[in-house]
């Protein structure tokens, strides 16, 4: 399964926000990784460098690679609707996206493992892909067997986020994806339309 295994932090300094999650070594260095950091001289990014970043931070926030990033923009770009929005929309619709809005998992790469390793279910059936599009209506449980693992007791105990477009049953450690986010409602980061223009060249 390919997936980027590389420094967090690294990548985190790199585009300037703590991307991942909270990260005390992010903290600690706030500027760009390499041996010059803040001293290197550069010039005035190009249109295409900003473009560009914006797209390798979306697809490292979400932990998604190139080709299915790709693949998600085409989607977005047939469907109905503003493009950015959709291309959003449809990642934050992803299954290990979904477990970790839940709170079931502290990271998204938590919540990726949780359902590679067969602890999450769909509509109360077990389901192992990381990246499944999850439709409205449709509810994400903590597998019976698994409901005492100490990871996942863990990041529910500490899970103080509330999003308007899950919701959450504490005592059937079940969640429903209530609908799809408006823009406004998804909290990352994330210049979408300069990732509509870097696909649109």
């Amino acid at each position: 399964m390919a997936r980027y295994t590389g420094p967090k932090t690294k990548i985190a300094r790199k585009f300037g926000e703590a991307i991942f999650g909270e990260d005390k070594s992010f903290e600690k260095k706030n500027y760009p990784p390499g041996q010059h950091g803040n001293n290197r001289r550069r010039g005035k990014k190009s249109e295409y460098a900003i473009q560009l970043m914006e797209k390798q931070k979306a697809k490292y926030t979400y932990g998604i690679l190139e080709r299915q990033f790709r693949n998600l923009f085409k989607k977005a770009n047939g469907s109905k609707g503003v493009t950015g929005e959709v291309l959003l929309q449809l990642c934050e619709s992803r299954l290990d996206n979904i477990v970790y809005r839940l709170g079931i998992a502290p990271t998204r790469s938590g919540a990726r493992q949780l359902v590679s390793h067969r602890h999450i279910t769909v509509n109360g059936e077990i389901c192992n892909i990381p990246s499944r599009i999850i439709k409205a209506g449709e509810t994400i449980g903590v597998r019976e067997k698994s409901k005492s693992v100490a990871a996942i007791e863990s990041s529910l105990s500490n899970n103080s986020s509330v999003y308007e477009w899950v919701s959450w049953n504490s005592d059937r450690m079940q969640g429903t994806f209530v609908s799809l986010p408006e823009r406004n409602q998804i909290p990352e980061n994330i210049k979408e339309q300069l990732i509509v223009e870097l696909y649109s060249k």
